[in-house]
């Protein structure tokens, strides 16, 4: 059975599914991560004392979430308990800690861009190198695919919060008080095709800027 669902998929795609459990099982957690230190850094300990300053998967890996990273590609993890009354500026502090888990996926992109315009630069890409240089692609563009989706400003996604500093506290309190209606949007908008053109624009134009910031390396290894 196993055998005739492999021989069933292309080496890419094989490729791109084990990239998958390896940002579930990696990248993931370091996003998650992310929002636990930036919240201990600013005051709040509340997920540190629920287990979730770590990079253990286990601690933050959500079943619906992985499973939505699995077959296309973008998903969430569990969302990290932060108590912002604990920061000496709330709403600065929650605009810092949201925004942390999506920086830290550009800050992994961008070092996978790098490590393709080195392998670029140095080595014939062909035989075994074709596969590593795939798999560090996909890597790449997973990560840009899931900054890019939880920058969206749809509870619970990343980009509520990061809205959140912006507008007033009558449409906070007005959304949180409408959290699971929110939810239900999204999970409507993403079983249709309607984000994809938005967010393909965006991650091919965060994908265009590293490569971009990553130029000058093809330059220097020539």
């Amino acid at each position: 059975m196993l055998d005739a669902i492999t021989n069933s998929l292309t080496t890419q795609q094989l490729l791109e599914y084990f990239v998958r459990l390896m940002v579930i099982f990696l990248i993931s957690p370091i996003h998650e991560f992310a929002h636990a230190w930036s919240a201990h850094l600013l005051g709040d300990d509340t997920a540190k004392y629920k287990g979730r300053l770590t990079l253990s998967p286990f601690a933050h890996v959500d079943l619906y979430g992985a499973l939505l990273i699995f077959f296309f590609g973008f998903g969430w993890a569990k969302p990290v308990p932060v108590n912002p009354m604990r920061f000496k500026k709330p709403r600065l502090g929650m605009l810092i800690t949201a925004a942390a888990g999506p920086l830290s996926n550009i800050i992994v992109a961008l070092l996978g861009t790098a490590a393709l315009q080195v392998m670029v630069s140095t080595t014939v890409i062909a035989g075994t190198m074709s596969y590593i240089f795939s798999m560090v692609q996909i890597f790449v563009l997973i990560n840009i695919n899931m900054a890019v989706f939880n920058l969206l400003p749809i509870p619970p996604l990343d980009g509520s919060r990061i809205l959140s500093y912006f507008t007033p506290y009558k449409v906070d309190r007005w959304i949180n008080e409408h959290y699971t209606m929110f939810f239900i949007i999204l999970v409507m908008l993403m079983s249709t095709p309607i984000l994809g053109v938005p967010l393909s624009f965006l991650a091919n134009a965060l994908f265009s800027l590293l490569e971009f910031l990553t130029s000058w390396i093809p330059m220097l290894l020539r």
